[in-house]
């Protein structure tokens, strides 16, 4: 039990900065190309209560955080969006779909570089903050990569999805938008039949570029 709650301590706060940003900076570029959608839905805040989903940001990370492994995942309510107040609606949905993914591999660079100088640090009298510092700081870098990884694959509802629909041709991204419906599912079956297994080596390649073997 004891180990449980010291894991939900160091995991909480990483995880809530990476899936909280992940979902303000989709509003903040937005709010930037022209759609203040989100701005006036007040969602262009770090408070924790706007965003909090009670499934994908409390429950699903909860669930994965007592199970075996060391996947972790969740997300925020997504931050609403009119692509028709954008300046360019096909252009600039790219740009905001991917500011999701490239704000977490940025929060992962950063965590990278406060947990080399923490870690490299003398520990001294301050021990008892370094470490747990440090624990959380590496714990930010794979949750960070792990959101940006997976939220680039090409199914909806992932951001990688948007980018391809609005990258395809009309009538290809017609075509394409009808699985949104089925987006989940198709994600759950990935999981369950192992598909999904090659983002490892892609989640440990950039774990070694921001950490080194």
């Amino acid at each position: 039990m004891a180990t449980l709650v010291q894991k939900i301590s160091i995991y909480v706060i990483p995880t809530l900065l990476a899936i909280i940003l992940h979902e303000v900076s989709h509003g903040w570029v937005a709010d930037r190309l022209g759609d203040s959608t989100a701005r006036y839905s007040g969602r262009l805040t770090l408070n924790p209560l706007a965003h909090i989903d009670l499934f994908g940001t409390v429950i699903l990370p909860l669930i994965l955080l007592i199970t075996p492994g060391n996947f972790i995942f969740g997300y925020a309510k997504p931050v609403p969006i009119n692509p028709y107040n954008l300046r360019n609606p096909k252009r600039d949905m790219i740009w905001v779909s991917l500011s999701g993914i490239l704000t977490n591999l940025a929060l992962a660079a950063v965590s990278a570089m406060f947990f080399r100088f923490v870690a490299a640090a003398s520990p001294g009298s301050w021990s008892l903050v370094a470490i747990p510092l440090a624990m959380m700081l590496r714990v930010s870098v794979m949750i960070n990569i792990i959101l940006a990884v997976f939220n680039a694959i090409p199914i909806p509802p992932l951001d990688g999805s948007r980018v391809l629909a609005h990258l395809l041709p009309p009538e290809q991204a017609a075509v394409f938008s009808k699985l949104e419906p089925y987006g989940f599912i198709i994600i759950l079956l990935l999981f369950f039949t192992g598909v999904i297994d090659f983002i490892w080596p892609i989640i440990g390649f950039f774990m070694g570029l921001f950490l080194g073997p």
